[in-house]
């Protein structure tokens, strides 16, 4: 069974920076897609970042240009340095993955770690 375990968040004040990991536990192999979304509540369920296996990186309008990427794929660790935060940036963030070349759902979610950036 596939188990994602997030760590990093926490709160910051504008213009400040996090780094949020997430860890995936269960895969065998490498050919697996990580993602990373968030959600305020009683909003829907936004896409920030996300990775296939073949390396393709896709991120949302809003993490471009300050939002960064990585994978580890010896450690099966998903990494997301986020710098310049905003308050809108605010939201509990959500690691997700899948088996697969190319993922656009997710079957595997993490319980989430919470960012808060105020101004």
């Amino acid at each position: 069974e596939v188990q994602l375990v997030e760590s990093g968040g926490g709160s910051v004040q504008a213009g400040g920076a996090l780094r949020l990991s997430c860890v995936a536990s269960g895969y065998t192999g490498s050919t697996y897609c990580m993602a990373w979304f968030r959600q305020v509540p009683g909003k829907e369920r936004e896409g920030v970042a996300a990775i296939d296996s073949d390396g393709t990186i896709r991120y949302s309008d809003s993490a471009k240009g300050r939002f960064t990427l990585s994978k580890d794929n010896a450690k099966h660790t998903l990494t997301l340095q986020m710098n310049t935060l905003k308050p809108v940036d605010t939201a509990m963030y959500y690691c997700a993955s899948d088996v697969g070349l190319e993922c656009y759902e997710y079957t595997y979610w993490g319980q989430g770690t919470q960012v808060t950036v105020s101004s």
